[in-house]
Formats: structure tokens, sequence, C-alpha cells
């Protein structure tokens, strides 16, 4: 069972999730989750990404809070059997990253 990330650890966390990521597409926290929103191309490509997506998810048995509208995915992760973020946000966050780029 993962636990509870500290302040501290979330930050450092955030930092090498976001290597790479200009200032308006990057990580960050708010209402203490995980949040960012992916722009795609297409719905076709949004969607796509997110049924891929929805296999990791399964295989982690970590499920996203994902809100799509045409080519926009606005993603939020937290992990609710620890009452906050986890290091199971930070292995779905950067499967999105790997599939989204």
């Amino acid at each position: 069972m993962s636990e509870k990330l500290a302040n501290q650890q979330i930050e450092q966390a955030l930092s090498k999730l976001n290597l790479g990521n200009d200032l308006s597409q990057q990580w960050h926290i708010m209402d203490e989750k995980l949040t960012k929103t992916f722009k795609f191309k297409s719905f076709i490509g949004a969607f796509g990404w997110m049924s891929q997506i929805a296999i990791w998810a399964e295989k982690l048995n970590h499920h996203p809070e994902w809100f799509n509208v045409y080519n926009k995915v606005e993603v939020q992760l937290t992990t609710h059997d620890v009452g906050g973020i986890s290091e199971l946000d930070f292995k779905l966050a950067e499967k999105m990253e790997l599939f989204f780029k």
C-alpha cells in the first residue's frame, strides 16, 4: 500500500516530472491533487490517449479523475486510500507524460 507523501517529497517529484515542460504545460498542485490539462490536436487524439492511459490505470489499480471536452483532458490525481498524493499518482503522471509525447 502507498503512503501519503510529505510536501517536500511532492515538490521534489514535481520538479522531476516537470523537466522539459514549459511553464504553461506543467503539473501543479490544486485542491491537494496533482493536476494538469493536456491539449491535443483533436478529439480523437484526446480520446485515444485516454484509452491508452485507462489500460495503465487498470494495471496500476489507480484511476484518475479526469474531464474531457473536445481536445482537452483535465487530470487530477490523488490517492483516496491515503488521503492525499502518493507515489502512485506520480507513476501514473509519468505514464501520461510518456504517452502524450
